[in-house]
């Protein structure tokens, strides 16, 4: 398992913080999620089935714009 911490610009309140977290659980390959600081989220997840831009991509879907820190 890898983690990555990915920074999140606008995700703020607590339910911005839940609605991206569930959209990355879903995907297949992720262990874990957890918000690290404000507009940040540490990811485990397999780098066997999942790339950083998977992650990423995700939460662009979810309406944020994401990167790697």
């Amino acid at each position: 398992m890898n983690r990555v911490l990915l920074g999140v610009r606008g995700m703020e309140r607590p339910e911005q913080v839940e609605k991206v977290s569930a959209a990355i659980k879903k995907l297949e390959g992720v262990q874990g999620v957890q918000p690290a600081d404000v507009g940040q989220l540490e990811v485990e997840y397999d780098p066997q089935q999942l790339t950083v831009m998977d992650l990423i991509r995700v939460v662009r879907e979810q309406g944020f714009l994401a990167g790697m820190l």
